[in-house]
């Protein structure tokens, strides 16, 4: 089993920058890859970003330039560096870890963006 808990959110400015972490505790050893998703209000969750094992990343074009995930081993973290804010990045932000058997999600952190 793993547990996730996703902390960092809150209210921004656009233009601003926040940073968000995805705790990971359990069998984190069985993770092979965590992606960054977010959801709106009326829209589907959608992927933001990935980083494997390896520490290869990915990101969904709308936030390229903009957001940077990385992640700490030692405290089994993973974050999510996002700056530029805009009002469309508003979204209830969740991280996603994928083992070989099963994936899990957290809770999700509120971000708000402000114009």
């Amino acid at each position: 089993q793993v547990q996730l808990v996703e902390s960092g959110g809150g209210l921004v400015q656009a233009g601003g920058s926040l940073r968000l972490s995805c705790a990971a505790s359990g069998s984190t050893s069985s993770i092979n890859v965590i992606t960054w998703h977010r959801q709106a209000p009326g829209n589907q969750r959608e992927l933001v970003a990935t980083i494997t094992n390896g520490g290869s990343t990915n990101y969904a074009d709308s936030v390229k330039g903009r957001f940077t995930i990385s992640r700490d081993n030692a405290k089994n973290t993973v974050y999510l560096q996002m700056t530029s804010l805009k009002p469309e990045d508003t979204a209830i932000y969740y991280c996603h870890a994928f083992t070989v058997s099963r994936s899990y999600w957290g809770q999700g952190t509120q971000v708000t963006v402000s114009s």
